[in-house]
């Protein structure tokens, strides 16, 4: 076994277990330099943690910056180890003890963190998704209300979101226009047309690895890749399962947008449903087939890129 140490986190702490050692440190800036010391003192190669909802970020961006690697781990797939391992018991010490098992298990390697801008993009298009969620519900109440006290609410609220989308929006647009690359994929995604600014703010935030995957990797990734479910003689139905949610409901909604204006993804279309195939089963299958095809161009268009910059880095 490598000389991991698994971190549960929590709001106010970090159960961190390394080769039989236990020490639970505060979720504050002075217990992430205790937790670094225990690291070093113990010469941890990898820290992982679970995913828990951006509550680890703190933590795993101030080790990153110390020098020490770490890793994020799916937290279903670690309560499922932990279960194949007769833990069924929960506390913060196993936790962490199956944080680190499941390491192992799976030879995770460190995830570096991503760029500020990267970060920074990622955060402003999930609120920019939570403005726009909250815009849908106020005009929605806005058409059962005629109390002239509530209506006027309504609709201060309304223009309060409404300045906060658009202002959302700009900062997004000006991330993306002053970052060369995406710069360039925002051009090769803009390029199928019926997609535009949401989209690319998505793609480029929640989606960074498109264009560097195969297309089968990147399918799965967004969670629109059949899984297999067979076993002896039984083919069973196949289904997608987990991905990125907010890439995949954005690629439904476009896809749709897009085989309008596309004779191939709407003979495509055409052709499944006159299969018989289910609605659901034709929309998932769209979507799929609209992310390979941006998958391939956002490779071409990194590609260039880099054969761009390649003279410059070498004088």
């Amino acid at each position: 076994m490598r000389n991991l140490c698994g971190v549960d986190v929590s709001k106010a702490w970090l159960d961190s277990w390394s080769a039989g050692r236990y020490q639970r440190f505060a979720n504050t800036a002075e217990g992430v330099a205790q937790l670094l010391a225990f690291c070093r003192e113990h010469s941890v190669e990898l820290v992982v943690m679970e995913a828990s909802g951006g509550v680890e970020q703190a933590a795993f961006l101030a080790l990153w910056k110390q020098g020490q690697p770490c890793a994020i781990a799916n937290p279903r797939a670690v309560r499922s180890f932990a279960d194949a391992m007769g833990n069924l018991e929960k506390t913060d010490r196993i936790d962490a003890e199956m944080i680190a098992g499941y390491a192992d298990a799976r030879q995770l390697v460190a995830t570096p963190p991503p760029s500020e801008d990267q970060r920074r993009l990622t955060a402003l298009t999930a609120r920019l998704r939570q403005v726009t969620a909250d815009l849908s519900v106020q005009k929605q109440r806005l058409h059962s209300t005629s109390e002239p006290t509530a209506l006027a609410s309504l609709k201060e609220a309304i223009a309060l979101f409404n300045r906060q989308a658009k202002a959302l929006a700009a900062q997004i647009a000006a991330l993306i226009t002053a970052d060369p690359l995406w710069a360039e994929l925002d051009k090769t995604i803009r390029s199928i047309k019926g997609l535009a600014d949401r989209t690319v703010a998505v793609l480029l935030a929640d989606l960074p690895e498109l264009g560097t995957l195969s297309n089968k990797a990147i399918a799965k990734l967004a969670g629109l890749a059949p899984l297999a479910n067979d076993s002896g003689q039984r083919n069973g139905r196949r289904r997608v399962r987990g991905g990125r949610p907010s890439v995949r409901s954005i690629l439904y909604l476009v896809a749709d947008v897009a085989r309008k204006y596309d004779d191939d993804l709407a003979s495509f279309r055409d052709r499944l449903l006159a299969q018989g195939k289910a609605k659901m089963v034709v929309r998932i299958a769209l979507a799929r087939k609209l992310l390979v095809r941006l998958n391939a161009k956002a490779r071409d268009a990194k590609g260039d890129m880099a054969t761009m910059l390649a003279p410059a880095f070498s004088e």
